[in-house]
């Protein structure tokens, strides 16, 4: 019979007003890979702190390898073979690969640092796990799945015996999510448990062994990964029936509200399309196809070495983001935590940020109208906050996404471009995006959405143009839409 290696009974945490964590258990067994899932604000971040020392329980045990305690800390969670990788990467970028390894157990002569013994060292572990990566590399010259290969690399080196991944595959493109499997499935014959945290249904029915469902801070069900369905884990975590498609639609074609014509700029080139009023154009392709630089050449941020485009009939060449948002073109990026908040301001201040010339009264912010105007957009756009002025850092992922297309809206934009606009929320969550996407499109809008969800990319958009090696390499209308025509064109 397989080993129980961890349990968690009855854990609870609770905070003023909110009960984070409400008699949850866990179990798992060793060298399995356990899925771990639930909509954001389920409790799983708080579940896993728990496990690896940063927060201390008000009620609850934890059996590790048979032994019991009430509570850890985060030294004692990693004596005993628990490694956690965040989303947030844990790096210090201007060191080398080894010394990332070994940070804070460095290899050294009595008080000197021994480079050669932690460059051999990191290199032995790197290659017991198949990782081909130079132990002197700056961390910063690695991509994001190679820092993320450092992660796994530097939890191994401390014996790790139970590794917890969350969402690990959300920056990685295709091929790189891939090279992830192999590694899991080394580390399972290496009798590593590991306990993965994802919204991707195919990752979880793809690795696991057994799924734990949270919802609302309690435990729901355990379940063999082959005795459930994609319906029945979604069910699990909101509680209610949720589709993962959009009902299809004919989009009305409207007038044309921005047309590029063979636009080239940093790794795009020839780049020509139009969207129309009312219309959800989608862009597909695999991540590095140029989808995202053409955004941001559309949106001013980026340099346009040639072509031309249009706003309506009006000639359009941005000088700067704030001369596309006042033109009527709005981005949101891929990357809201870094590029789309700031996330120790309140929802009121995230809200109009690009807005605050129009709230201004003689140079000076009207806070009557900011109040009035950020009070109707979290209405209509259903931001569930218990007041304006929460700190934006402490909404879950799907309500930040909110606040971000709030900010935009209030410039009373036009186009709107969204990129990956659901990158790490939840199936919930999620579908109130796509509704809101859908009714903003049949107030006039323009919506141009970069994704790499093939599932989203082609439930939600009205047409398609796919891109490949900075050019786009075919258009799909709804009739032709299908995977493999769109994996097609993005294989060019």
């Amino acid at each position: 019979m397989p080993k129980t290696i961890l349990e968690m009974r009855g854990i609870s945490k609770f905070y003023p007003g909110v009960n984070a964590l409400d008699n949850v258990q866990l179990s798992v067994e060793e060298g399995e890979v356990h899925g771990l899932m639930g909509e954001n604000g389920a409790g799983k971040s708080t579940l896993i702190k728990v496990l690896a020392g940063a927060i201390v329980p008000d009620e609850g045990t934890l059996l590790i390898d048979g032994a019991e305690y009430t509570s850890l800390d985060p030294k004692q969670a990693i004596n005993l073979g628990i490694g956690v990788i965040y989303q947030e990467l844990n790096l210090v970028p201007y060191m080398t690969v080894a010394d990332n390894i070994f940070l804070g157990c460095e290899h050294s002569f009595g008080l000197f640092t021994n480079p050669s013994a932690t460059n051999k060292a990191a290199k032995e572990i790197l290659d017991d796990l198949e990782m081909d990566i130079d132990p002197t590399a700056q961390i910063s010259e690695l991509t994001v799945a190679y820092q993320q290969m450092v992660e796994i690399a530097k939890v191994v080196s401390k014996n790790v015996k139970i590794l917890v991944m969350d969402e690990p595959t959300a920056p990685l493109s295709t091929k790189e999510v891939a090279q992830l499997y192999q590694i899991i499935e080394r580390l399972k014959k290496r009798g590593i448990t590991i306990i993965y945290i994802s919204h991707r249904m195919e990752e979880i029915f793809e690795l696991t062994n057994k799924i734990t469902v949270l919802r609302d801070g309690r435990y729901i069900h355990t379940v063999a990964t082959e005795k459930t369905s994609r319906a029945d884990l979604i069910s699990a975590m909101v509680g209610r029936e949720v589709s993962e498609t959009v009902q299809a639609r004919e989009a009305p074609k409207g007038e044309a509200l921005l047309e590029v014509v063979r636009l080239s700029g940093l790794r795009f080139w020839d780049v020509s399309f139009t969207a129309y009023k009312g219309e959800i154009l989608g862009f597909g392709g695999l991540v590095g196809a140029g989808r995202t630089e053409v955004a941001r050449a559309i949106f001013g941020a980026d340099e346009i070495k040639s072509g031309t485009m249009k706003i309506g009939q009006k000639a359009y060449k941005p000088k700067s983001p704030r001369d596309a948002t006042e033109q009527g073109i709005a981005l949101i990026p891929e990357d809201r935590k870094q590029q789309g908040l700031l996330l120790s301001m309140s929802v009121r201040e995230n809200s109009t940020l690009a807005s605050l010339p129009q709230l201004q009264n003689l140079g000076l912010l009207n806070l009557g109208r900011e109040t009035q105007v950020v009070g109707r957009s979290v209405a209509k756009l259903g931001i569930r906050t218990p007041t304006i002025d929460k700190a934006v850092r402490l909404l879950s992922g799907g309500n930040q996404q909110k606040v971000v297309i709030a900010k935009w809206l209030l410039t009373n934009a036009r186009v709107l471009i969204l990129d990956e606009p659901t990158r790490g929320i939840d199936v919930g969550a999620k579908q109130e995006v796509y509704k809101l996407m859908r009714e903003l499109t049949e107030e006039g809008l323009s919506i141009i959405m970069i994704s790499s969800d093939m599932p989203e990319l082609i439930s939600v958009s009205d047409r398609i143009l796919v891109m490949a090696r900075g050019r786009i390499r075919g258009e799909l209308h709804r009739s032709e839409f299908s995977q493999e025509r769109v994996l097609d064109y993005a294989a060019h």
